[in-house]
């Protein structure tokens, strides 16, 4: 019951990152309130998960691995290379994502990372109607709005975890014991 509640709060994240990252890609922004309630939606599924099995690991993991990425990002936003939403977003990624999904997240992310930066250096690839709303919020100095890779890789992290769930239970008969 506390997976389900957990997977829950997961998937009450994902139109909440579809709302960071169209609010990013449109206005280059990514308001404290989104990331700070995105870090919540992260600790209490991990919480819901690690307080009935005692197992802390998943929590530690994402918390070393937030402040790792923070650590790492924050220079980068004192030179100006990316955003202060960026940074934070890509913080809380780990307590969203837990743990054991940081690489599935990680290789989702340098998956869309790589199709964004693409797309910013050549949007002629683009079908007309995306590339006039693409030349329409872009900003002139060519900034990428990297909140909208970092939320698609979160969505897909979070869809690969509720596959993995659903697999599992499957696979063990939960799913034939509640027909």
């Amino acid at each position: 019951m506390l997976l389900v509640a957990s997977l829950l709060l997961k998937a009450l994240a994902i139109p909440l990152l579809a709302r960071v990252a169209w609010v990013d890609f449109t206005t280059q922004k990514i308001s404290n309130s989104n990331v700070l309630l995105l870090l919540c939606l992260g600790l209490g599924s991990l919480l819901l998960l690690a307080v009935p099995s005692g197992s802390w690991w998943d929590m530690g993991l994402s918390a070393l691995a937030g402040l790792l990425l923070f650590v790492v990002l924050f220079p980068f936003w004192v030179m100006r290379k990316v955003g202060a939403g960026d940074v934070k977003l890509m913080a809380v990624m780990p307590f969203l994502v837990g743990g054991t999904g940081l690489v599935v997240f990680s290789a989702l992310l340098l998956v869309f990372a790589l199709v964004s930066v693409l797309l910013v250096k050549n949007p002629f690839v683009l079908p007309a109607g995306a590339f006039r709303l693409y030349v329409q919020h872009m900003d002139q100095k060519g900034v990428i709005p990297f909140g909208v890779p970092i939320s698609a890789a979160a969505i897909g992290a979070i869809a690969f975890q509720f596959y993995v769930s659903l697999v599992l239970a499957g696979s063990s008969g939960i799913l034939q014991q509640l027909n």
